[in-house]
């Protein structure tokens, strides 16, 4: 999924910085249990401002990572334009998504599609609201989006640069 929606905001002229977790993929460490990951987001967004200090920046995730990356909003009061797609709410093992009104002032928009496994419609339109947040429902769309990558990172593009 991340693969083809990276490729896609680059056709958007957008800089993108992708990258695991912590003992994700081919990174060092453990699983942090969303706390140690706010570290990880802290440590690409500090190196994003070094390499493009003087351009707008935005935040996205995508299922666990669009939890932590709200989570970190909320936790360092950052007005980043932020993009979630899927999060996980209300799920085992998952950390929560933060009060909303914890959330700094700040455009956010969610992206789930309508036949999430992990992610219900209802669930994520609930939150949105108290987050004052737009939501995109993709018909037919599950957790990962399948063939959808091109509509997703049209959204992001549009959520992050609006």
């Amino acid at each position: 999924l991340m693969e083809g929606i990276t490729t896609r905001l680059l056709h958007h002229r957008l800089a993108v910085l992708r990258f695991n977790f912590r003992g994700v993929g081919g990174s060092g460490g453990l699983h942090g249990d969303g706390v140690g990951e706010l570290l990880d987001v802290d440590a690409a967004m500090s190196e994003l401002r070094r390499h493009q200090p003087d351009v707008l920046h935005g935040i996205a995730g995508w299922s666990f990572g669009a939890v932590t990356t709200l989570s970190w909003t909320a936790a360092r009061n950052e007005r980043l334009p932020w993009v979630g797609i899927a999060p996980p709410i209300l799920r085992e093992g998952v950390p929560v998504l933060p009060d909303p009104a914890d959330l700094p002032t700040g455009r956010r928009t969610f992206i789930v599609g309508d036949r999430d496994q992990f992610a219900a419609v209802e669930e994520v339109c609930d939150y949105a609201t108290g987050a004052l947040a737009e939501v995109h429902v993709l018909p037919g769309s599950d957790h990962f989006f399948y063939f959808r990558e091109e509509r997703v990172a049209d959204l992001v593009a549009d959520g992050i640069t609006r």
